[in-house]
């Protein structure tokens, strides 16, 4: 176990053992300016500091990494400072010197000039880079750091850190791979999943549009590059979501042509005439310019609607429900739902109005030995600057199966608009269902 330490005699490196670690990470100076100014000491006394600290870890046979904080601003201002105390530490026992760029100024340029200095310099040593991203530039630095030799490269997942945060696991790995060759242990092919663990405790979302784990990454949104993805994958690029445990998609809305839409079908094992194709892509396109949110899922009752077509109709109706929130008392929820033509009524409390619901509708589907899809992600959208009757979008995400899919509610309240998704996810498990005994029976 790797802990961080500082230089302040045994208060830090009794800690570390104490607790049971094996290596003090300790945090040095590495520019004059950071020594001066916080620690209000000479490069003499502080290369003592660190000797002193490094004789007591070798006591506790514990080993010892050299951060030297402000690292970058130490090249670009106090080079002296910097090589001073690598010709004092060089050949003590420490496995790694970590040159960090600690407020993020580095451009790439210079992080391969002040890297390339360091390993030439001192070939023998092991040096890390710790990147981090206030200019949005840490990803093409640790690409530059690695050219030069540097051999460790420190990186977060979904590039959680300090400020604007750290290089992000996903993108390093597909840039030296895909880039500079480099062999790497890691399973690219989990890192979505892990992506979503840290999302899922970290409250912090990965934006839509994040290189490699973002929702929207491998989404074509224009019709041509559907087009043209039918013809010999004119729009894919080496970071194949397959690699990455994702799946190509083609978002549906007002640049869909029928292309997409037809790529969209084939998930679902639809085909349609070209009539209908060219009927359909007009409602999705028209859709869209409402600027209304069309998901794959939502294709079905698209076509049942402009097509008429009863088979997909809703088989699945929630008639009734009465949801009651008073203060001290759990939420409860009274529900009717109507299945081929028969009701079914339940009543369940909850951690709040829509867990009692799905609660009360799940003692429904117990009862009937029906399987019910498992929520993995609940969003709630409101319109910038909405008033308190703005229309909520909801978007819940279910695993049946292991099949992920998406449905939607709208409405001006959160709980309905989630029901109204909630309603729709019943039909499309329902649809699923016949499908598959279809399927068995043929």
């Amino acid at each position: 176990m790797e802990v961080l330490g500082f230089v302040d005699g045994d208060i830090s490196i009794n800690w570390i053992n104490d607790a049971g670690g094996k290596v003090d990470n300790l945090l040095c100076k590495g520019s004059l300016r950071h020594l001066e100014k916080q620690l209000r000491k000479t490069p003499e006394q502080h290369v003592k500091d660190i000797k002193d600290i490094i004789r007591k870890a070798e006591s506790f046979d514990m080993d010892v990494n050299i951060y030297l904080e402000d690292w970058s601003n130490g090249m670009i201002n106090s080079p002296d400072y910097v090589f001073y105390m690598l010709d004092s530490l060089k050949d003590e026992n420490i496995r790694r010197f970590m040159l960090p760029d600690t407020l993020g100024v580095l451009n790439p340029e210079q992080t391969y000039d002040f890297c390339k200095m360091m390993v030439d310099r001192y070939p023998e040593l092991h040096f890390d880079f710790h990147a981090h991203n206030d200019y949005d530039l840490a990803v093409a630095n640790v690409f530059s750091s690695v050219k030069a030799g540097i051999k460790g490269i420190h990186t977060t997942v979904n590039g959680l850190g300090e400020r604007a945060g750290n290089a992000p696991l996903s993108s390093i790995i597909g840039v030296l791979r895909d880039h500079l060759n480099a062999e790497m242990s890691i399973n690219e092919f989990e890192i979505t999943k892990v992506s979503k663990i840290v999302e899922t405790f970290s409250g912090i979302r990965i934006p839509v549009n994040k290189p490699v784990i973002g929702e929207n990454v491998f989404t074509q949104t224009s019709g041509v590059h559907a087009d043209g993805d039918s013809k010999d994958n004119l729009y894919y690029n080496n970071l194949l979501p397959e690699r990455f445990g994702r799946k190509r998609k083609y978002a549906l809305g007002k640049q869909s042509g029928k292309a997409t839409v037809k790529k969209n079908l084939e998930e679902f094992g639809l085909t349609l005439s070209p009539e209908s194709l060219a009927k359909v892509t007009q409602r999705v396109i028209e859709l869209g310019d409402k600027k209304e949110n069309v998901t794959p899922d939502d294709l079905p009752f698209i076509i049942a609607d402009v097509l008429g077509n009863d088979q997909t109709n809703y088989k699945i109706f929630i008639k009734n429900y009465s949801l009651s929130l008073s203060f001290g008392l759990k939420p409860s929820a009274n529900i009717q739902i109507e299945i081929d033509g028969k009701l079914y009524q339940e009543t369940s409390s909850g951690d709040g109005q829509y867990d009692a619901f799905m609660k009360a509708l799940r003692n429904i589907y117990d009862k009937l030995e029906k399987q019910l899809p498992m929520l993995i992600d609940y969003e709630v959208t409101i319109p910038p600057g909405g008033a308190t009757d703005a229309l909520v979008e909801t978007v819940i995400t279910w695993d049946y199966n292991g099949k992920e899919f998406k449905t939607k509610g709208l409405d001006a309240d959160q709980t309905e608009s989630a029901i109204k998704a909630t309603e729709r996810m019943l039909n499309i498990v329902e649809g699923l269902n016949e499908k598959e005994n279809k399927t068995i029976t043929n």
